[in-house]
């Protein structure tokens, strides 16, 4: 049933409900209810235009004209919204109420929305970045730190350190080691809020950014001791968005693992301080010659003030710049309350910084040496370790001195530009070891690995040999030319003097008499003798090598010479005495060699009586050693390539070499020149207060005769037939006589007639 006018009767039927209870009726809207004007609103009736029922009451209307209609709303977006673009209609209410129409959201409004929807986005795409760059990073349950480079402590014969080896150049310390203005220092210069901030401190690095963008450039930095030890740790020095992300990362994971003081102490250990000084340790040795344990207030302000610009603001390479640098350090401290303010006013003046060491000097091949050996003494190693050597410090400085100032003075009228010392203990202990003029211009090893012609200086094993085979030093050879297989050695002053002992011959080092005597024992028993003297070198059998043509080292060459030194038995060179960890944990310990006789104590005693008359009145007679047996051999090469001097008494060995890298001639520079000046220099320092004593040995020369040779050379012990030599014959040993009695007749025939 539809519900509504057009029925076309006059009179309307209202719907009535009284019906049956039974009956049922269908409200429902059918297809003719709707409107049949395509859907088009009828236009809507003024209600007032309607004529009135019956009973004087007006039917509504649902249709409106389109003038009264309200316009449809425009659909805009929320961003077009919020920027102004356009603004929603304003909905009408009906005069009968409704609800009311929505305030419009003012600028401020707008500003504090769009605030908060660009800071959702930030924060994502900034959870996004770090995610990023973070997954480049290994997982933090993997993650470890690694082990800092190990440093080596070496240690003279006092015990105490005289070089550093190592990728950091000094020790790992305990921050409850270090005196407690140390890390504050750092704090106050560094990072004001450490212990208030988890590794990044965002406080501090908005201050950082308003400072710099106050000054128009960067002043300050907003990096935390936290990410700067993350950094060193793990990163590398790149500026990158990518870097600092990660930076910041385990800047967090740090400070979680780990806690403040093991950070700081981390931190202070491993950052660079210049100069090839990683840690507060190595930044103190560089720059005052002690421990980070010793150094004063003035001084840890300077090394935090060396954080920021490790070479610019050196203490010795711009002094002023450093202490300026130090003061704001030590203002810092005062503004923290870690010192007062008259303390930081005064502090340069109450303690200032040692004086900056030397460089480490002559001491530096010593220190290389034993680095050398280091890994056949403990193996692989990855800790601090200290290691004590046989380095005697006042006799280490004072070979130095006395090498680089002879060079100095005369080197440029000789064309000498090179040299090495080296100085034994009589058992093989160094005591000094130079390698060069200077370790600072040039770190190549000579006293080690430089490998010359030792000339005459070779010859003591030449005569070794003879006198093992049966001569004796008054044994008689001739100085006289020879010629052997087309070769004509010469002496020195191409004169030559006719028979003499061999005692001369070597003292005044005749080079005729070395030959003949080396071709008469055998060139193959004169290479066997050096080489159980010390000599590792490889030598040539020939009869040139009594001249020294074989190469070898300072080192080895003073090594044979200790024998004759301390009586007869082998001397190996060593410099390690005992390897340590940090912990005191012994790694090496070394343990003296079985004692091995290489000379029998009466040869001892003849070469001793033969070098010492080189001293006494040969070419080595130019050095001085008051009060002490000493004995010695000089040495020139061909050309005058090289001069040596090997001399020694009871305490010392010392060897002594001048030339040129490039085996360039010198002027005429000869073994008894400077090479015996630069060797009585420094024994004569070196033997200052040590008791006297004899060298070993005690042999009195016997009478012995000699044979004039005949057209045809007579072949000795080890010869052979084709190789020229003289004949040597000993008178009989005289004999014995008895002791004088004057006491009767018995006794004045024996003194008359003689007797047993």
């Amino acid at each position: 049933m539809a519900i509504g006018r057009g029925s076309g009767r006059n009179e309307r039927l209202e719907p009535r409900f009284d019906a049956h209870p039974e009956a049922s009726f269908d409200l429902r809207l059918t297809a003719d209810d709707r409107p049949s004007n395509g859907g088009r609103a009828e236009p809507r009736l003024d209600p007032r235009s309607e004529p009135p029922l019956s009973d004087g009451r007006r039917e509504p209307t649902f249709s409106a004209t389109r003038e009264d209609s309200e316009p449809p709303r425009e659909k805009l977006s929320y961003w077009a919204w919020v920027m102004g673009r356009s603004r929603p209609a304003k909905r009408r209410g009906s005069n009968g109420g409704g609800r009311p129409p929505k305030r419009r959201s003012g600028l401020f409004g707008r500003l504090v929305s769009l605030v908060v929807v660009l800071g959702l986005f930030g924060a994502v795409g900034a959870g996004g970045v770090v995610a990023y760059y973070a997954s480049g990073l290994p997982p933090t349950d993997k993650l470890e730190i690694p082990k800092r480079p190990p440093n080596v402590v070496i240690a003279a014969l006092d015990g105490k350190p005289v070089a550093n080896r190592g990728e950091t150049g000094g020790a790992q310390v305990p921050l409850s080691d270090m005196p407690k203005f140390v890390p504050q220092a750092f704090i106050a210069i560094e990072d004001r809020r450490f212990y208030d901030h988890w590794g990044v401190d965002f406080i501090g690095l908005a201050r950082a950014m308003k400072t710099n963008l106050e000054h128009g450039t960067l002043v300050q930095g907003g990096s935390t001791l936290t990410q700067q030890l993350a950094k060193n740790l793990f990163l590398t020095p790149e500026r990158s968005l990518e870097r600092k992300v990660q930076e910041a990362v385990l800047a967090f994971w740090l400070e979680r693992k780990f806690g403040k003081d093991k950070i700081l102490e981390m931190y202070l250990n491993r950052v660079y301080f210049g100069a090839g000084a990683y840690g507060v340790e190595a930044a103190s040795q560089r720059y005052f010659g002690k421990s980070v344990r010793k150094i004063n207030i003035s001084e840890a302000a300077t090394l935090a003030g060396l954080v920021k610009a490790p070479s610019r603001l050196s203490p010795t390479r711009d002094p002023d710049g450093a202490r300026a640098r130090a003061d704001l350090v030590l203002s810092s401290m005062a503004d923290e309350g870690y010192i007062g303010r008259d303390e930081a006013n005064r502090a340069f003046k109450l303690h200032p910084p040692s004086p900056a060491p030397k460089p480490e000097g002559a001491v530096g091949y010593a220190a290389d040496w034993v680095m050398e050996q280091l890994d056949g003494l403990v193996g692989l190693y990855d800790e601090d370790l200290t290691v004590q050597t046989t380095i005697d410090s006042a006799l280490q400085t004072e070979a130095e001195r006395d090498l680089s100032e002879a060079i100095a003075k005369r080197g440029g009228a000789l064309k000498v530009t090179q040299g090495a010392l080296v100085s034994l203990a009589p058992d093989g202990a160094v005591r000094a070891l130079v390698g060069g003029r200077s370790y600072a211009d040039s770190q190549f090893n000579r006293a080690v690995s430089a490998k010359r012609q030792p000339g005459s200086a070779f010859k003591p094993f030449v005569y070794l040999t003879a006198l093992e085979l049966g001569l004796t030093p008054d044994a008689v050879r001739v100085d006289a030319p020879l010629k052997i297989k087309g070769w004509t050695p010469e002496n020195y002053s191409r004169r030559y003097s006719g028979p003499m002992t061999l005692t001369d011959a070597l003292a005044h080092s005749v080079n005729t008499v070395a030959v003949r005597l080396g071709v008469e024992v055998g060139p193959v028993n004169v290479v066997r003798t050096a080489e159980r003297m010390g000599i590792s070198s490889r030598l040539t059998p020939n009869p040139s090598v009594a001249l020294g043509t074989s190469e070898v080292t300072p080192l080895e060459l003073a090594a044979a010479y200790a024998p004759f030194a301390n009586g007869g038995m082998a001397a190996k060179p060593y410099i390690v005495t005992r390897v340590t960890t940090a912990d005191g944990e012994v790694l090496f310990n070394r343990r003296p060699d079985a004692p091995q006789e290489v000379v029998d104590i009466e040869r001892v005693g003849m070469m001793n009586a033969m070098l010492s008359e080189t001293i006494r009145s040969g070419t080595a007679k130019g050095a001085v050693l008051p009060g002490w047996p000493a004995a010695g051999k000089t040495g020139t090469s061909q050309d005058f390539r090289d001069a040596w001097f090997v001399g020694y008494t009871s305490h010392l060995v010392t060897a002594v070499w001048l030339g040129n890298d490039d085996n360039s001639p010198t002027k005429k520079a000869s073994g008894g020149g400077l090479p015996v000046q630069i060797w009585s220099r420094f024994m004569t320092a070196a033997h200052r207060g040590a008791a006297v004593a004899a060298l070993p040995g005690d042999w009195s020369p016997q009478v012995a005769g000699y044979e004039e040779p005949g057209d045809v050379y007579q072949t000795g012990p080890g010869g052979s037939a084709d190789e020229p030599d003289g004949r040597w014959v000993e008178a009989p040993p005289p004999q014995r006589r008895a002791r004088r009695d004057d006491g009767g007749p018995l006794g004045f025939l024996r003194g008359l007639f003689g007797g047993l």
